[in-house]
């Protein structure tokens, strides 16, 4: 079912979206070399906290920290640990996760450590953009299709690939909520957009193979031919005049 948000509680999701920008903000500054992803996750929990929210990651289905930080071939899911210490030219994608008086706030980045190859640089570029490529076709009026079709196309051409195993989704009362917002589809089919609908989009792009594969810990999920993933994310609310972006960073 999906959940059209009042204004009332827009609001609420909105300070819930700012929270977890915020948090997502200081884990990227502290992204260098010798840094484990545990501190990471350090980080954001911390900045979460001071801000009277709760990590909405800690604990959700099992998952034991509260940010995903994935390094590399990591596409998601990457568990936070003190013995995954970072180094030169790794890209670290980290999605984040707020919950505040009732809502959910969601977005993730993909950041280099230290200075990065241009092949990935070129990834992270092309999948950053096409975040902002389906954020534009998510107007009133539209279909999910035309999202994912918009991103899909992107993607695509420049030669690289859409995971189609996980996909973007519904925020709210609830972290995942209807719709599913999959990062490929056709134009003019799917669910149709109406102000007071919450998603977050997620462009999850890899370097190679669209195809991936979960780890035995049940959470983490690579590329299945070992070559880059990068992972981006906004939480954005549909109005009548266009969408509006709930996580930007202060």
């Amino acid at each position: 079912m999906i959940v059209l948000k009042t204004s009332r509680e827009l609001a609420i999701m909105r300070e819930a979206c700012r929270i977890s920008a915020k948090a997502l903000k200081l884990a990227g500054e502290a992204v260098e070399p010798g840094v484990s992803t545990w501190e990471i996750d350090r980080v954001v929990r911390r900045a979460i906290e001071e801000e009277g929210g709760k990590p909405n990651f800690l604990g959700y289905g099992g998952f034991p920290g509260s940010a995903c930080v994935s390094v590399n071939d990591v596409v998601i899911h990457g568990i936070p640990h003190k013995e995954i210490i970072l180094k030169e030219g790794d890209i670290v994608s980290i999605d984040t996760g707020a919950f505040y008086e009732g809502f959910n706030g969601d977005n993730a980045y993909t950041f280099p450590c230290g200075d990065v190859s241009e092949e990935a640089k070129r990834l992270m570029d092309v999948t950053r953009e096409s975040l902002f490529e389906g954020i534009k076709a998510a107007q009133a009026g539209a279909r999910i299709g035309d999202i994912g079709s918009a991103v899909q196309r992107y993607v695509e051409a420049r030669g690289y690939s859409v995971v189609r195993d996980f996909v973007g989704h519904g925020v709210g009362a609830k972290l995942h909520e209807d719709p599913s917002v999959p990062n490929y589809g056709t134009p003019g089919r799917g669910v149709r957009l109406l102000p007071g609908m919450t998603i977050a989009i997620e462009p999850m792009i890899n370097a190679g193979v669209k195809e991936v594969k979960t780890l035995k810990d049940g959470w983490t999920t690579v590329t299945a031919d070992g070559k880059l993933s990068a992972h981006f994310e906004h939480t954005i609310a549909i109005t009548p005049d266009g969408p509006v972006i709930m996580t930007l960073p202060e």
